[in-house]
């Protein structure tokens, strides 16, 4: 790089009549930044105008150290004098440079019942939204009776294939491992009594009305409400869901009702699968770490094992797939067209489906319990 030369350097005078005028010559640019940076050192305490008429060469760097200036100075814009052909320069620079102050975040209590106020009325506003959006889906689905040709068969079919059949080795794996380990757990305990054979009923009864159903649909929340979230919110990014309305076509005909059949006949038999694993993951828990052996074990199971347990378990499974298949399907439709509102609104499907499968299955559980189920 050339030398620069003293004509070319970047010089500051202050006026004689004035001290708080300065006066700015020479070159301002991203080469000679570090110099104008040792020359603005120089600038009085009280700054009361620039003059940059004097500039030959001027960038956006040197745009912006007079500007920092001006500001830290809390100049007016009359104060600031450019030459006419670098005016449309530094008035793109003001345009682009934000010099708001960053928001304060108030920690009082007032600010606190602010943010829970706002974050109640965002949750009523989104139950107000799910309750209308079942109901329109009820609308619907009752409408296929009288209009049995609106009813997507290949879609759904698909769509229970990814739903169901697709799903079934993780289930299965997380409830084989879950049921051993509960049977572990409980052998712990009981072996301290004497009374280890009670596993038996410990696993059945925990995974026919609570554990398989549960984390069925945890597992599916996670897996499948997302996925409908994602593809549904990129067809409403790339207007689809629009041309589909143009061209007459119901949305909810051909995206939310073969999802939503899909799950309701798929999350129960998964369900039953879930039953079936952890049943066999406490048996290998018993064979193997409790010396009970394969045919006593199903033997006791075969005594002990009611069909209410079950049928409770599998009661929750349809609920649960509505739920899910609901809120996958809404928050996917709520996209407004970007690639972080599909982020967004997959994070708030996943978290509002599992938030709401487990709430439900507390208030099942409490009511089954008072009902004596």
């Amino acid at each position: 790089m050339a030398p620069m030369t003293p004509t070319h350097a970047p010089q500051l005078e202050q006026d004689a009549q004035d001290p708080g005028l300065i006066r700015l010559s020479g070159h301002w640019t991203l080469k000679t930044a570090l110099a104008a940076a040792e020359v603005l050192r120089g600038v009085p305490d009280k700054l009361t105008g620039i003059d940059a008429t004097g500039i030959e060469l001027l960038d956006s760097a040197g745009v912006l150290q007079v500007l920092r200036v001006a500001h830290r100075a809390d100049l007016s814009e009359d104060a600031l004098q450019f030459r006419p052909d670098h005016q449309a320069l530094v008035c793109t620079i003001e345009e682009v440079a934000d010099d708001r102050p960053k928001p304060k975040r108030d920690f009082g209590v007032l600010a606190a019942l602010e943010r829970l106020g706002v974050s109640v009325h965002a949750t009523g506003h989104n139950i107000k939204a799910l309750c209308s959006f079942l109901g329109e889906n009820l609308v619907k689905g009752a409408r296929l009776v009288k209009e049995p040709r609106r009813f997507r068969l290949t879609a759904t079919v698909h769509q229970m294939e990814q739903v169901g059949l697709d799903a079934v080795p993780l289930v299965a794996l997380l409830s084989y491992l879950v049921g051993a380990v509960i049977a572990f757990l409980g052998s712990t305990i009981l072996r301290d009594f004497g009374a280890e054979i009670y596993v038996v009923e410990l696993v059945n009864i925990a995974f026919l009305r609570e554990f398989a159903v549960l984390l069925t649909a945890i597992v599916l929340a996670g897996r499948t409400a997302s996925a409908f979230t994602a593809q549904i919110g990129a067809m409403k990014a790339r207007e689809e869901i629009d041309a589909m309305r143009t061209l007459g076509l119901d949305p909810i005909d051909l995206l939310v009702l073969p999802r939503l059949v899909a799950l309701l006949l798929t999350l129960p038999l998964l369900t039953f699968i879930a039953m079936v694993a952890g049943l066999a993951g406490g048996i290998t828990v018993g064979a193997f770490d409790l010396d009970i052996p394969p045919q006593m074990y199903i033997a006791r199971m075969h005594e002990t094992m009611e069909v209410r347990h079950m049928l409770v378990g599998l009661s929750k499974a349809p609920v649960f797939a509505l739920v899910i298949g609901l809120i996958g399907c809404l928050e996917g439709l709520k996209v407004e067209g970007t690639a972080q509102s599909v982020g967004e609104r997959t994070t708030s499907s996943v978290v509002q489906t599992i938030s709401l499968v487990i709430i439900i299955d507390a208030f099942a559980a409490l009511w089954f319990m008072h009902m004596d189920w």
